[in-house]
Formats: structure tokens, sequence, C-alpha cells
């Protein structure tokens, strides 16, 4: 009887999230259809700017119980309309994600491209508005836009998606890490803020354990971090190195690859992937390290404070530059 109780609790879940769907849905139509009443009629100089303020005045005149609508917010809806009316697609996505999310996209993210990037995201990885708003003053988009440039061939071979599941650089800011922290101190504060650090890598990782134990031949060793990863279906090893990366460093990574792959890894999961952490790396140096290894590694680097966005931005600006030249 309890399994017919739990589908009925199930049934009213469901209904409550489909309910909450169609009433977020409606409430962010009627955003799009005052804001593009606002639009026109400025547009057409039918009225001036000072009609929106009066307007928000006569709301709250005659409709005292109307929550929302004040001068700043009906500006915004305006600018909710601009933002996405010449992109159809766009304006599909917003439906599906809360005002309080559109409002941080739209206000925050300044071309197509990158306001697509977050209203994705917010639906896939169901992100509350907190998450979101860290994603992007973390700067998830270019990071992974730079990233995708620097990854080596090889992923791309194996994994179609692999650029949407792992980043360039990860930026670590909730540890509170001094400057001279080790690899221990990073370990430690990784495990305890578990919850954080699977937040910025992505809703797909498991952890399975740190100081993963592999035994070869008569020695053990172990992993510093060991995850799996639902849609790769893979085992990815974290080895951290508070440090700037060396090619030395993927030697030891490459040989943890080879023992999981052996004796950990099952038959119908992938190879398994090892993500370097490192404090600080030269570009040139990981792509002539990673030129010539056959296990899927990556370097990436880890950031202990929020990134510069703007810093990002005009790297990631420059990017596309060189790419059309």
């Amino acid at each position: 009887m309890q399994k017919q109780f739990d589908d009925i609790i199930t049934l009213i879940k469901q209904s409550r999230i489909n309910a909450f769907k169609a009433v977020n849905n409606e409430l962010i139509a009627l955003y799009w259809s005052i804001g593009e009443y606002i639009y026109k009629r400025l547009e057409s100089a039918e009225w001036g700017e000072s009609v929106v303020k009066e307007l928000a005045s006569y709301l709250q005149q005659t409709e005292p119980d109307l929550k929302g609508f004040s001068d700043k917010n009906l500006w915004r809806m305006k600018q909710f309309f601009e933002a996405y009316s010449a992109f159809p697609k766009l304006s599909t996505l917003s439906r599906e994600i809360s005002w309080s999310h559109n409002l941080a996209i739209f206000s925050r993210c300044k071309t197509e491209i990158e306001r697509e990037f977050y209203l994705k995201l917010c639906k896939q990885e169901n992100y509350s508005y907190r998450v979101l708003d860290r994603q992007i003053s973390a700067g998830l988009y270019e990071r992974m836009m730079i990233g995708k440039s620097n990854h080596q061939p090889l992923f791309n071979e194996i994994q179609s998606d692999f650029t949407l599941s792992f980043k360039d650089s990860y930026v670590f800011e909730f540890l509170n890490l001094s400057e001279s922290h080790n690899e221990s101190d990073l370990q430690k504060g990784l495990i305890s803020q578990m919850k954080s650090f699977v937040l910025e890598l992505g809703k797909d990782f498991l952890f399975i354990g740190e100081e993963y134990k592999v035994q070869v031949g008569n020695s053990d060793f172990y992993i510093d971090l060991l995850f799996y990863h639902r849609g790769l279906q893979c085992l990815v090893a974290f080895e951290l190195k508070a440090a700037k990366f060396k090619p030395g460093h993927l030697g030891q990574l490459n040989f943890y690859l080879e023992a999981l792959d052996r004796d950990v890894k099952k038959q119908n999961e992938n190879p398994s992937i090892g993500i370097l952490l490192c404090k600080d790396k030269d570009s040139e140096v990981v792509e002539y390290a990673l030129s010539r290894t056959l296990s899927p590694t990556m370097v990436s680097e880890y950031k202990t404070q929020l990134p510069d966005k703007k810093l990002l931005q005009k790297k990631l600006q420059e990017l596309f530059e060189n790419k059309q030249e």
C-alpha cells in the first residue's frame, strides 16, 4: 500500500510543479506585454519618459493590492522586451525561468549568446537565484568559452559534450584560502565545502572519495579526489597542485588513469578522465605537455577569488578577433 500512497504524493508534487510553471509562464507573458506596450508608446513619441512614472503612480492608486509595478520595475519590463524581442528563441527560453532569474540575465549579460548560455543553464541545472548571480559574477560564460579553445583535440574525439562538462578554470572563492596555502589546505577546503565545490563543477558530478586508493603491484597510490560523471559515464580523477603547472605533473595523473581503467572502471563505462588543478599555468607549456599524451587529460587552473569579469570579457573578445583574422 505504501507504494500506492507514494504514487499519490508524486502526482500531487508534479501537479504543484505544473501549476507553478503555468503561473510563472503567465507572469512572464504579462511583463513582456507591458514592456512591449511601454516600448511602443515611447518609440512613437506618444509617451515621454515621465509618463512611465505617472503610470506607476496611477496603478498604485487605483489598484493598491497590485505589487511589483513601480516605475523602476516598469522600466525593467521595457528592457526585458527590448533585450529579447529580436530573438524569438531567447524569448521562448525566458518563459521557462523565474522573473528574478530573467532580470539577472538580461540586465547583466550584454550579448545574445551569453544570455542564451545562462537561460539554458538555469533550466538545465535548476539554479537558484543566488547560484546564478554567483556564476555570472564568476564569469562562467567567459571561462567556458575561453576554455573551449584550450581543450586538446583528443577530448572532442572521445566525448562531443566534454567542453560543456569541464572548465579551463575554476573559482573557489568560497574556501577563503590564504595566498600561501598548500595542497593539503586546498583538499581539506574542497572536502569541507563539497556542496559549493560540486556547484562549481556541475550537477552531473558524483563524489566518490578523497585519497582514493589504487593498488599497482605491491604499492598503494592515492588519488586526491575521485568523482563519477553521470552524463559522460566515466570516472574523473582530480589531482591538486598548489603551484604553477609543470609538465612532470602529468605523468602521475596518467598513471592514475591507467590504474583506474584497468582495475576500477566497469565495462559499460567510458575511459577515465583526469583533471589537473593548478594554482597557475602557462597555456603554451600546457599545450606542449598535452600534445603527445594519449590519456583524456585536462589542465585547469583555479582561483581563490572571483575573477575580474571585465578582464575575462577583454580576453574573450581578443580570442574572437584572432579567430576572425
